[in-house]
């Protein structure tokens, strides 16, 4: 890459164009001297995983709507009627000229830790750049079950630099996941590398019942861990008032399948 090119980042996310998150993320990435292009989901996309559906016309086509982030005038800005990762594909088989170094996925209202990450569609576009061999990022704030009236945006752009300078140094291709409490700043400990819990902050438990017609459904229903956390997980290090970043690895090959066989 010829030095006089600043780095160009994709902003994208699962939560929507319009996510004050996206906007925050946006934001810090063109302060620290990125050339950004933001282009996300034009609806919520939430659960999708590493999904290319895209809502296809008649024609074909896959529309795209030009967005203006009001405190970002001079960022090119896209609501794509298409999931995170169809979106991340796209900027690499011919959509943007120059198609993006690293990927910046976020910020998602709700932590993502836990094996429960491979839902996601956050995490589901920065691993899908890393298959186009860009450097992914997936930035989540821990905010509970509900968006908060003010989430602190403040918390999230202290750890950014650190996470950034992380991910530039990482070899081509890497993908970190970052979640940071919800809390003041101040109130944050030190970033830490934590491994994935076994699943995730819930427990998710799926029953068949009837309906009022008789018809039958699946109804799943959501509730808090009731287990303490293990130690050094992402789960309990976030509950201690730490940011944490796991490095996540993409779709690979494990060999000896043959050999454990006995083949």
């Amino acid at each position: 890459m010829a030095s006089s090119r600043r780095l160009r980042a994709l902003i994208t996310n699962d939560d929507g164009v319009d996510s004050p998150g996206l906007h925050a993320l946006a934001a810090l990435a063109h302060d620290a001297g990125l050339d950004v292009v933001v282009a996300a989901p034009h609806e919520d996309a939430s659960g999708v995983s590493a999904s290319v559906k895209a809502l296809r016309a008649a024609d074909g086509a896959v529309r795209l709507h030009r967005r203006e982030i009001p405190a970002l005038p001079d960022v090119e800005a896209y609501a794509v009627e298409a999931h995170p990762a169809f979106i991340v594909h796209a900027s690499g088989r011919g959509w943007l000229d120059p198609e993006p170094d690293i990927v910046l996925s976020g910020v998602n209202y709700g932590a993502n830790v836990g094996r429960a990450v491979l839902h996601s569609g956050t995490v589901g576009a920065a691993l899908t750049a890393s298959l186009h061999g860009w450097r992914g990022l997936a930035f989540s704030l821990d905010s509970g079950w509900e968006i908060p009236e003010r989430p602190h945006w403040d918390a999230v752009a202290h750890v950014f630099p650190q996470v950034l300078d992380l991910l530039l140094a990482a070899e081509a291709g890497s993908v970190l996941s970052v979640n940071v409490p919800d809390r003041p700043a101040a109130e944050l400990g030190p970033l830490r590398e934590a491994k994935l819990s076994s699943f995730g902050l819930v427990t998710i438990t799926v029953r068949h019942h009837h309906d009022e017609v008789d018809a039958s459904v699946l109804r799943a229903t959501a509730a808090d861990l009731q287990s303490e956390p293990e130690p050094e997980t992402d789960v309990a290090l976030l509950a201690a008032g730490h940011p944490t970043v796991t490095r996540l690895t993409s779709v690979a090959a494990l060999p000896g399948v043959l050999h454990v066989a006995g083949v």
